[in-house]
């Protein structure tokens, strides 16, 4: 038996306000992944916890109040969840989805940082650095 596409979407029912959603839906409609099969992939790879219990269904229902933990590429982010997604509307309406709880990262070691593109360490630089780290 094949689905059709607008199926999927009757099926989970309009998002009522207060409601629930689908975890790979709400990612994809506040805008955290491009595509929704990249959400499921997230998910199903096991790098969405929903209130610090992983999730290994996609189609696992958030609702407001559910605090998600996501490790992305290069970023950990903690969201929580204030609405169910209508659609995916522009960056403006997906920020007003959710809570951003994601600790600030820390400074970075001015020391250690260079600027990119200004050639080898200097023998100074290099044992600014092993001074710092300890080297």
């Amino acid at each position: 038996m094949s689905r059709r596409p607008d199926q999927d979407a009757a099926e989970d029912g309009p998002p009522q306000p207060g409601g629930k959603q689908r975890l790979d839906k709400w990612l994809w409609f506040a805008r955290v992944v491009k595509t929704r099969s990249l959400a499921t992939r997230l998910v199903t790879d096991g790098h969405v916890r929903i209130n610090s219990r992983k999730i290994e269904t996609a189609s696992k229902q958030v609702a407001p109040g559910d605090v998600l933990t996501i490790a992305l590429e290069r970023q950990v982010r903690v969201l929580r969840i204030i609405a169910p997604g209508l659609r995916r509307g522009p960056y403006e309406e997906a920020r007003l989805l959710f809570e951003d709880l994601t600790p600030p990262e820390p400074p970075r070691d001015v020391v250690a940082e260079r600027e990119p593109g200004s050639g080898r360490p200097s023998k100074k630089d290099r044992r600014d650095r092993a001074r710092a780290f300890g080297d």
